[in-house]
């Protein structure tokens, strides 16, 4: 089964009037002011269907859905569906019989909503019966779009700066180059004072001779991480502290003897 035998509804409005119109005079169109608009001849509901390329308008009875009246369009606008001339709420449509007769009536909203969309229903309708021959037609005569041509035509060249890019890749090498240097770390030499804390103590052959024989069974303890006092031979400051060290030595004899592990400074 074909799609044309489908029927689809494009548009329902539940209140329309219908007029009986006086024949045109003159070329001008249709004026509602001609009518006789507080007298409508018939009122029910109005719906749009679409079945293939043609639409069709039927006026219904509201409550039983009665066919009163079906106008066929073809395409929009056109002698089958006008408006009038001083009005956007009424139209002329050409309805027409099962035996071939026709006539012509006009309609009518009381809303000017649903005027509008009574119009932009046929117009959309025959925008994509328009869009569909277009593509039937592309379908049968295929046109190739053009085509991009990239190739060099007859004499034609190209120009490269390579002193451009041996500069940048120059520039580029430095800056690695310094960047490399940045990461690289170098430790400099200790200071000179660092080193007298990772010498051993003085043993009893460089202590004073006071020293040595006051402390006969001194043993590095748990505060043998304290710093030792160093003895240098040429400055004679040094000797000096040392010779008072011995003195006080031989002084506090007794309380060395009961603290053997402290030595009082």
């Amino acid at each position: 089964m074909e799609d044309s035998d489908y029927e689809s509804v494009l548009c329902v409005k539940p209140e329309v009037h219908v007029y009986r119109i006086p024949p045109r005079a003159t070329n001008r169109g249709y004026r509602a002011a001609d009518w006789q608009l507080d007298q409508p001849s018939w009122s029910g509901r109005l719906r749009i269907t679409a079945k293939g390329q043609m639409a069709y308008i039927k006026l219904e009875d509201k409550t039983s859905g009665e066919l009163f009246a079906q106008a066929s369009v073809e395409q929009f606008p056109s002698i089958a569906v006008e408006s009038v001339t001083d009005s956007s709420r009424y139209f002329v449509i050409r309805i027409e019989d099962g035996s071939g007769r026709r006539a012509f009536i006009g309609i009518g909203f009381a809303d000017r909503g649903d005027a509008f969309d009574f119009n932009v229903a046929l117009q959309d309708h025959f925008k994509w019966v328009k869009q569909q021959c277009e593509f039937a037609k592309q379908a049968q005569n295929p046109t190739p779009g053009p085509q991009l041509d990239l190739s060099f035509k007859e004499g034609q060249t190209i120009k490269l700066n390579i002193a451009n890019m041996k500069k940048k890749e120059g520039v580029a090498g430095n800056a690695k180059s310094r960047m490399s240097g940045s990461m690289g770390m170098t430790l400099l030499p200790p200071p000179p004072g660092g080193k007298a804390s990772a010498q051993l103590p003085p043993t009893e052959e460089h202590l004073p001779v006071g020293v040595a024989q006051a402390q006969p069974g001194l043993v590095p303890s748990a505060d043998a991480g304290l710093p030792w006092p160093q003895l240098n031979s040429t400055t004679a400051a040094t000797a000096d502290v040392w010779g008072d060290f011995a003195k006080a030595a031989g002084s506090t004899s007794g309380q060395a003897q009961q603290n053997s592990n402290w030595v009082q400074f």
